[in-house]
C-alpha cells in the first residue's frame, strides 16, 4: 500500500482528496491545507485522514511515501524539491514550475532522491487523446501536417497569471505528445481586456524544423465554451470536441490530392471529401487515470508519461511564449535540447 499525502485540499486539490482516496493499493493519511474550513471538511468526510495547517509537519511525516502537490504554481518548486528531499514521490499540478531554473531545478532533485516525479498533464491521461495518438502512430491520417487546439470559455479570470500560464500547459503538453519533434521557434500574441498586465486571450504559434506547425487559442474571454484539437493529415483529418457528451472524436475521409498523370495544373489538383468515422471509445476518467498511472510508477519502476522531463519541456515552451507575448509576438527560437519528444511510452492502465 502506497501511503499518500496532498498539499492544498481546496479548488483542484479537493478532486485529488476524492480520486486518491478511492484507488486500490492508496491509503490517504493526510492532507495539508492554511485554511481551518478546508481541514475541516476533509478531517468530517474522510475521519481516518490526519489535516495538518503546515505543508513541512506533512513532508516530514514518516506515514507519507508520496506527495502531491496541488497549491498556487509558484509555491511548487519549493514544495516539490522540500518533498523530493524528504525522500517522497512527487507529483506535481501543472504547470511543474514558473521559471526553467525552477523545473529544472526539480527533476535535478528528483534524480539525486531516486523518486518518481510526475507532472499533472492531465489530458495526456484521456481516452480520446490516447485514441488519437494510436491514429497518428499507426499512419491512418498519413502524414500529420499541422494541428491547432481550442481552449476558451468566459470562466475564472485569474489575478495572478495570464491566459497562458493557467490554460496553456494542457494543450502544449498535447502537441508535444501527438506531434513529437524538435520546435524550431515559438511566437505568441495576446491582449489584456480585463485587468492591466494579464492577458486575457493568446494565440500561440509553435514551428517545427521539419515545416509542420501547431497553433494554440487560449481565452477565458470568450462567449463559447470550447475545448477542441484539430489533427490535419495528409490522408485523413481528426478533430477531439471534448465538449462533446458522447461522439468525442471524429475521423474525415478528406484531403487534397495532386494527380501526377494531370495534363494541366487545373486537372492536377483533386479535393477528396469521403466518409466520417465516430469511433466508440470507452470513456475513463482522466484523473484517475492519471492518479493509477503515478501509483503504478512508483510500484513498479516505470518512468511516467509526463515525468519530469517533459514538465520541464512544457515550462521551456511556456517561458518562451511568454517572452514573445512580451516583444509583441517575435519568434523566439528553442534550442534543441530538451525539446525533442522523450520517446516514453509507458502504458496507461486503469
Amino acid at each position: 500500500m502506497i501511503r499518500v499525502g496532498i498539499i492544498g485540499a481546496g479548488n483542484w486539490g479537493k478532486n485529488h482528496v476524492r480520486t486518491f482516496s478511492g484507488l486500490d493499493n492508496v491509503v490517504l493519511t493526510a492532507i495539508a491545507d492554511g485554511r481551518p474550513e478546508i481541514r475541516s471538511a476533509v478531517e468530517k468526510q474522510y475521519p481516518t485522514v490526519t489535516a495538518f495547517g503546515d505543508a513541512g509537519d506533512l513532508i516530514s511525516s514518516s506515514e507519507v511515501d508520496a506527495i502531491v502537490v496541488a497549491t498556487p504554481s509558484p509555491t511548487h518548486a519549493d514544495l516539490a524539491c522540500a518533498a523530493l528531499r524528504a525522500g517522497k514521490h512527487v507529483f506535481v499540478e501543472k504547470p511543474l514550475a514558473i521559471s526553467i531554473e525552477d523545473a529544472e531545478a526539480i527533476q535535478q532533485e528528483a534524480k539525486r532522491a531516486g523518486r518518481v516525479l510526475m507532472v499533472g498533464h492531465l489530458l495526456l491521461y484521456h481516452s480520446a487523446v490516447h485514441f488519437l495518438k494510436q491514429c497518428i502512430d499507426s499512419g491512418e491520417l498519413g502524414k500529420t501536417l499541422y494541428m491547432y487546439c481550442e481552449r476558451l470559455n468566459l470562466g475564472v479570470i485569474r489575478p495572478d497569471e495570464n491566459a497562458l500560464w493557467s490554460l496553456g500547459p494542457h494543450d502544449i503538453s498535447i502537441v508535444r505528445y501527438l506531434m513529437p519533434g524538435e520546435i524550431a521557434d515559438v511566437s505568441a500574441r495576446g491582449a489584456a481586456y480585463v485587468q492591466d498586465g494579464v492577458q486575457d486571450v493568446v494565440f500561440v504559434n509553435l514551428r517545427y524544423r521539419d515545416g509542420r506547425m501547431a497553433n494554440i487559442h487560449l481565452s477565458w474571454l470568450d462567449p463559447h465554451k470550447v475545448r477542441q484539437i484539430t489533427l490535419v493529415g495528409d490522408e485523413k483529418m481528426a478533430v477531439f470536441d471534448d465538449m462533446a457528451a458522447q461522439e468525442k472524436v471524429r475521423i474525415y475521409d478528406k484531403g487534397a490530392e495532386r494527380s501526377a498523370d494531370a495534363v494541366g495544373y487545373s486537372e492536377s489538383l483533386a479535393v477528396r471529401s469521403g466518409d466520417i468515422l465516430i469511433p466508440k471509445i470507452a470513456m475513463k476518467e482522466p484523473l484517475r487515470t492519471e492518479a493509477n498511472h503515478f501509483i503504478e510508477c512508483i510500484v513498479e519502476g516505470k518512468t511516467p508519461i509526463s515525468d519530469g522531463q517533459n514538465g520541464v519541456d512544457v515550462v521551456r515552451l511556456l517561458d518562451a511564449a511568454q517572452r514573445s507575448l512580451e516583444s509583441g509576438g517575435l519568434p523566439v527560437p528553442i534550442g534543441t535540447g530538451g525539446t525533442k519528444e522523450s520517446g516514453i511510452e509507458a502504458e496507461v492502465t486503469t
